[in-house]
This record gives structure tokens, C-alpha cells and sequence, in this order.
């Protein structure tokens, strides 16, 4: 469930990252209300989805396809024109978030998710 909390959130900060470009610059009455209820429809799936993922993968995950959904819409929707620098600047940003998810905090803490504390010089309590 914690994901599809984080795909709502996603699709959320889509559609209020598209409706912030449609508003030119909050002078527009519908965009401005509409990208006001998607940013914070986005905020409150977030914050339900990290009730079981950790901080640094929903983060990673969120603002990672965030982007990369975002720049398509901009060249899709909004006719927008990206180079190879964006899309290099991209995919560096796709590989952090797949190494975060793969091997960063958040993996192998069993003791953790026991109800254990971690410290910040990592001993458990």
C-alpha cells in the first residue's frame, strides 16, 4: 500500500508541477487552485508512504521519477526542448536513485525495523 501512496504522490506532484506552468505564474485562477489541491494531495501521500518506506528510497524514488516524468511532460505537453546534457544530467540522477534504492540506508536493518534505535554513531539501543 505504501507504494501506491507513493505513486499517488508522484502523480500528484505531476499534475501540480504541470498546473504550475499552465498558472504563468500564479495569474491564472483555475491552475493556481488546481496545482494548490495537487501539491498537497502530493504531500499527504508522501507523508502516508513513508509511515513504511524509509526517508532516503521514498525521496530517492519520488523527486527520481518525479523528474524524469516531468522533463517528458515539458517536451511531450508543453513543447519544451531538452539536449544531451539534460538527458545525461538525467540519467546520473536515475542511477543515484536505483543505487540508493539498491544498496543504501533503509536495506539489511533488521534490528532496526525490530523497534531498535539506531544512533548516529550507528550502535543500536
Amino acid at each position: 500500500m505504501a507504494y501506491l501512496y507513493l505513486a499517488l504522490a508522484i502523480i500528484g506532484e505531476l499534475i501540480g508541477s504541470s498546473l504550475l506552468k499552465a498558472s504563468e505564474g500564479f495569474s491564472k485562477l483555475y491552475p493556481t487552485l488546481g496545482l494548490i489541491v495537487a501539491f498537497v494531495s502530493c504531500f499527504f501521500f508522501l507523508s502516508l508512504s513513508l509511515k513504511t518506506i524509509p526517508l532516503n528510497a521514498a525521496y530517492a524514488i519520488w523527486s527520481g521519477l518525479g523528474l524524469v516524468a516531468t522533463a517528458i511532460i515539458s517536451v511531450l505537453i508543453w513543447k519544451e526542448k531538452i539536449n544531451m546534457a539534460s538527458i545525461a544530467g538525467i540519467t546520473l540522477i536515475l542511477a543515484g536513485v536505483l543505487i540508493l534504492n539498491l544498496f543504501g540506508p533503509g536495506h539489511d536493518e533488521s534490528s532496526h525495523e525490530a523497534g531498535e534505535t539506531l544512533t548516529v554513531d550507528g550502535k543500536t539501543e
